[in-house]
């Protein structure tokens, strides 16, 4: 199965500092048995990040899109809009779990608006841009994404 990252990042879109989010997703994705085939630096632009989503959806056949970043409250973060966009079903579970795992680790857990969606067999998954913030939810995620993409793929996981 094939995965492709997205990091959303006005600055280091525009070349201030290094991506350390992609590389985590990209790990993520990895650690999943998926094969990672592409890796995207885009901006707090909501249509620049639904063309990469559906990109990688629909003319990839990606089976997993992680995305980082633009999930606060600042005006500019706009992925969850992006993603609500182009997602055709709802996984609110996958919100709800981001959530309760920054939790333990930042009393300002309640204000990430990451979400999770599914478009045709493609899931896709809002991560917050904080390289920790995603190794600690990823490790929560890894126990129920391989259930959902073999769902998603048309398979009856035991």
């Amino acid at each position: 199965m094939k995965a492709a990252v997205i990091t959303v990042s006005t600055s280091k879109a525009a070349g201030e500092g290094e991506d350390e989010s992609g590389p985590a997703l990209a790990e993520l994705a990895r650690s999943l048995g998926l094969e990672v085939v592409g890796a995207d630096l885009v901006t707090d632009d909501a249509e620049a990040i639904s063309a990469r989503l559906r990109h990688w959806s629909d003319d990839e056949g990606c089976a997993l899109i992680l995305t980082s970043g633009g999930t606060g409250f600042s005006p500019t973060d706009v992925t969850p809009e992006a993603t609500r966009a182009v997602i055709e079903r709802d996984a609110p579970g996958i919100g709800e779990a981001v959530r309760i795992t920054a939790r333990a680790h930042t009393p300002n857990w309640m204000l990430t608006r990451a979400i999770g969606g599914i478009r045709g067999r493609t899931l896709i998954v809002n991560f917050p841009g904080n390289p920790d913030s995603i190794r600690e939810t990823g490790e929560v995620l890894a126990q129920a994404l391989p259930h959902a993409l073999a769902l998603l793929a048309g398979e009856r996981p035991h």
